[in-house]
């Protein structure tokens, strides 16, 4: 019986060392961090490069943008997307927000307003998702919608 119950007390410290291998390592962030995710997105804008800017999103991420009708998938959609949007050399500036932090995982959502270059604006309300990708916070999914009201 002792043997059996050795048996039993191995095989559970070893899955349960396998378990905690497995499971993953939480990287610490706060919210001042990933505000400045969209500082960071917003000055890949100035640089007027569609590449730059889609740099800031994981492969698979998903963007519902603000002028565009399409959903936009992949990395080459969404350069498409930024082409023409960086062509109106937008500036952005959020209005109003609120961060969510989670393992890995973080959620800025709000109001943001964009100027371009003739000085017209459009406001908007977005969402932000960022996961972590093992080297530095990416967008995994952004939704961009004009305001409903003048």
């Amino acid at each position: 019986m002792k043997k059996v119950l050795g048996i039993v007390g191995s095989l559970l410290l070893v899955s349960g060392s396998a378990m905690a291998a497995t499971a993953p390592d939480c990287v610490k962030t706060d919210k001042a961090q990933i505000e400045g995710l969209f500082d960071k997105w917003n000055d890949s804008l100035q640089t007027g490069d569609a590449k730059k800017v889609a740099d800031n999103y994981l492969s698979d991420a998903v963007l519902l943008p603000t002028v565009s009708n399409k959903v936009r998938l992949t990395d080459a959609e969404r350069v498409d997307y930024f082409e023409h949007f960086l062509e109106k050399k937008p500036f952005g500036k959020i209005d109003s927000r609120t961060v969510r932090l989670g393992c890995n995982k973080a959620v800025d959502a709000g109001t943001y307003t964009f100027t371009f270059a003739d000085k017209s604006t459009v406001s908007a309300r977005y969402t932000f998702t960022y996961a972590w990708d093992g080297k530095e916070w990416k967008i995994s999914t952004h939704h961009s919608s004009a305001m409903p009201e003048a």
